[in-house]
């Protein structure tokens, strides 16, 4: 089989760090959320078997199909908008399956339409990248005030990614991540006893519709899960060059938008809130890290699908194994695995004069993580730049202007 000649060590390490920093990041808010709406504890193990299928299913089937590093998570400041809602609401786990299902059918109706692929393709490119920048130079500075609270396990880690940058590049991340485990076993800093490997068992919750949970749920899950993760996981394509088109197929967006919106209509009575495009770890997936050839990195989104499944057959047991690890290693990995492609997105946003300031103040906005309204910074960072290049077009013809 092709996949498994194309594979190498570096793409299943970069998807397997891609599993590391997206689930145990957030794994705790989407926990809040689920016991926001009162969920038992086999409920909550059902969230997990029904996010990691979805998850898995969504980043496997079409990364191989279209030999692209297609890459889908949950919508983590959705559940950080569910925890919240649920808490204050009131409302029972049937109205929340009810609020996922509308959010779904609202996501699927995106993809279907195409008007947000549309809305991005008219997005420059410097803009996007300075989205992707700021979206990720906040992980880039995690790896070093990590160091504030174990500064050992930084500086080993720091320095075995220089050194082997500098002799085994291609081989950096995942030595730098296997050293970094052996000196936390050494140590003794994992806190994973007794974890039982046990299958998860889906809990189905039939849904209740009703008005008030499609405004105060359906609606502000909706417009979190489009502005703060389909907007950068989609800038995340088109800076590592996988855009769709006629001429060079990529990876469709809204197709794997009606994708994630039909999966997570079907998983909702399960648990499945939102899926959507990473950000975060799909920088991971489709750096140079991951493999030297662009052609060849949707191994490593199939590595990261294939352990997102595994997370959702066995739940909240390897939710405990991953947890598990310290949360310095997990910052430190991610800022190192992150570094090419914080880099790259940077040179492309300032490389020219007429974007540069645009691109500038989408960075500094994205990276100042603002909340207005409800909605990220990374909706708003797109918002500025946008205003910044308006009034820089302003008066200009479209001679005077540079090509997208």
């Amino acid at each position: 089989m092709q996949f498994f000649k194309d594979l190498s060590p570096s793409a299943f390490t970069a998807g397997f760090v891609a599993v590391l920093v997206g689930f145990t990041s957030s794994v705790a808010i989407v926990f809040q959320a689920a016991l926001a709406f009162g969920a038992t504890p086999a409920q909550i193990t059902s969230w997990m078997w029904a996010l990691g299928l979805g998850m898995g299913f969504c980043t496997l089937v079409p990364s191989l199909l279209l030999k692209k590093p297609v890459m889908v998570a949950w919508s983590t400041p959705g559940a950080a908008v569910l925890a919240t809602a649920g808490a204050t609401g009131g409302f029972g786990m049937a109205e929340a399956v009810g609020a996922f299902m509308v959010c779904a059918a609202l996501i699927t109706l995106v993809g279907i339409t195409g008007w947000f692929e549309r809305v991005m393709d008219r997005l420059p490119l410097a803009i996007a990248s300075g989205l992707l920048a700021g979206v990720l130079a906040r992980f880039g500075m995690q790896a070093f005030t990590a160091a504030q609270t174990n500064l050992p396990l930084v500086l080993l880690m720091l320095a075995t990614y220089l050194v082997a940058k500098r002799w085994l590049a291609r081989y950096a991340v995942p030595l730098t991540l296997l050293i970094a485990i052996f000196y936390v076993a050494i140590s003794g800093g994992f806190t994973g006893d007794g974890v039982q490997f046990d299958l998860a068992m889906p809990v189905f919750v039939a849904p209740r519709f009703s008005w008030s949970a499609a405004i105060s749920l359906a609606l502000p899950l909706f417009v979190v899960t489009m502005a703060s993760q389909n907007l950068p996981g989609v800038a995340a394509i088109h800076a590592a060059g996988y855009s769709h088109s006629a001429a060079k197929p990529g990876i469709p967006v809204s197709g794997v938008i009606t994708l994630t919106g039909v999966v997570t209509l079907l998983l909702a009575p399960f648990g499945a809130f939102a899926l959507n495009f990473a950000a975060i770890t799909a920088a991971i997936c489709m750096g140079r890290e991951a493999h030297p050839d662009p052609d060849k990195r949707y191994t490593a989104a199939v590595s990261c699908g294939v352990l997102y499944l595994l997370i959702g057959l066995f739940g909240t047991a390897i939710t405990g194994a991953l947890t598990a690890f310290p949360k310095e290693l997990i910052a430190a990995i991610a800022g190192l695995a992150l570094l090419g492609t914080i880099g790259s997105a940077l040179s492309t946003a300032l490389r020219d004069d007429f974007h540069r300031e645009a691109a500038l103040i989408t960075f500094l906005v994205t990276l100042s993580g603002v909340v207005i309204a409800g909605v990220g910074s990374a909706f708003w960072g797109v918002i500025a730049g946008a205003l910044a290049l308006l009034v820089q077009r302003s008066g200009k013809s479209h001679f005077d202007l540079p090509p997208r």
